[in-house]
């Protein structure tokens, strides 16, 4: 199938033309036509299955329609999203599929200063991006309002539960107008998360596509039973066989991270560090960096790595492994995306091992073991 068939509006197919996209994944061959429908969705999609365009593309059909455009620049679409580099990387889509229509989308988190920010709603916007927190902040400061809205997409709630951001969306919720559309997004569906879906939502279809324990088969799964005091040794090793190679390196603490990338850099390869305690402009900037190839190693916490879109991305290294099982499927999934393949390596000490016994429960798959003595 293709987009066309989908009953896209020519000025978007023609966006995704000029990005070489032609053929929909699974959640975007099943939820677009949904959403054109207006019917509110329940869509149960990991990260890299291409749900940002599954519900971008019908938004700017939509606010593309006579009846929206004759009106005064109102926010007439508002997508919720836990992390500011999701809200940047989102607000990129927008602009990539909504630059033959017109259109203006805004983008707003925290972290910076609101001035820009501000100047830019007051000039109007019909899709609003946004974090909880800053949303919160301006409708209180009354430069929002959102009365207007017809469509509501909440993205990554499970995640938006992990953050502690639940309370906001409920207090968010009573501002809305009761006719809307809404979409609401999860990789996985905790029981909190499935009774938010039910307030929020009115006879929703339910979309579920690559359930959260299933993984991408292009992605070559790699273990290596390593102490903690020798898992830098490893890692440096390593990056210098994969010279060729972009490589996200998660580790489970910022204070991790900023240790990582000064033991990596004192060997002479160079990486930055992304996590909670950078400023919202170093995080931006050593994405951009690694985007660009500019710097082909980062080492991220699972929360920071929420924005990193990269289709080439040729290695993920669990430096750490996660406090959760799903965690590692989000993160592994960093890699082997948009049709390419990927490798996923394991760093697991003796205390790590019950992890790696719940993350191959989950996924069905036994991490194919790789022996350090062969490395020589």
């Amino acid at each position: 199938m293709t987009f066309k068939e989908l009953n896209i509006s020519d000025p978007i197919l023609k966006a995704l033309s000029s990005k070489n996209y032609e053929k929909p994944t699974p959640i975007q061959e099943q939820a677009i036509p949904v959403a054109l429908s207006g019917c509110d969705l329940l869509g149960i999609a990991q990260t890299g299955t291409g749900k940002t365009a599954a519900f971008a593309i019908p938004l700017i059909q939509h606010l593309n329609k006579p009846e929206y455009k004759d009106r005064k620049r109102e926010i007439k679409a508002l997508i919720l999203t836990p992390t500011r580099e999701l809200a940047i990387q989102i607000d990129e889509f927008f602009r990539n599929y909504s630059q033959h229509t017109g259109l203006r989308h805004t983008v707003i988190y925290g972290g910076v200063g609101q001035k820009p920010q501000v100047d830019s709603l007051k000039r109007g916007t019909d899709v609003l991006i946004a974090t909880p927190g800053r949303l919160l902040d301006l409708i209180n400061q009354k430069y929002i309002s959102l009365k207007f809205i017809k469509h509501f997409v909440l993205d990554e709630a499970d995640r938006m539960l992990d953050m502690g951001f639940i309370h906001d969306i409920k207090r968010l919720l009573p501002l809305l107008p009761k006719e809307r559309q809404t979409l609401f997004f999860s990789a996985t569906m905790p029981d909190e998360i499935a009774s938010l879906s039910e307030t929020i939502l009115s006879k929703p279809v339910k979309v579920e596509v690559a359930p959260v324990a299933s993984v991408v088969d292009a992605i070559e799964q790699c273990l290596y039973f390593v102490e903690k005091p020798e898992k830098s040794k490893l890692l440096i090793d390593i990056l210098h066989e994969e010279k060729e190679k972009a490589v996200l390196v998660f580790s489970r603490t910022k204070h991790g991270a900023d240790k990582i990338a000064r033991v990596l850099n004192r060997q002479g390869i160079y990486c930055e560090a992304i996590h909670g305690n950078k400023t919202q402009g170093a995080r931006q900037r050593a994405l951009t960096n690694f985007k660009s190839g500019k710097t082909r190693v980062i080492i991220a916490t699972d929360i920071a790595a929420r924005g990193i879109d990269i289709a080439n991305l040729g290695m993920v290294i669990n430096y750490d492994l996660p406090d959760v099982a799903e965690t590692y499927v989000h993160r592994i999934g960093r890699t082997g995306r948009a049709g390419n393949s990927g490798t996923a390596l394991t760093f697991c000490s003796q205390e790590e091992y019950t992890m790696v016994k719940d993350i191959q429960k989950l996924t069905g798959k036994k991490l194919n073991r790789k022996e350090l003595e062969n490395r020589n």
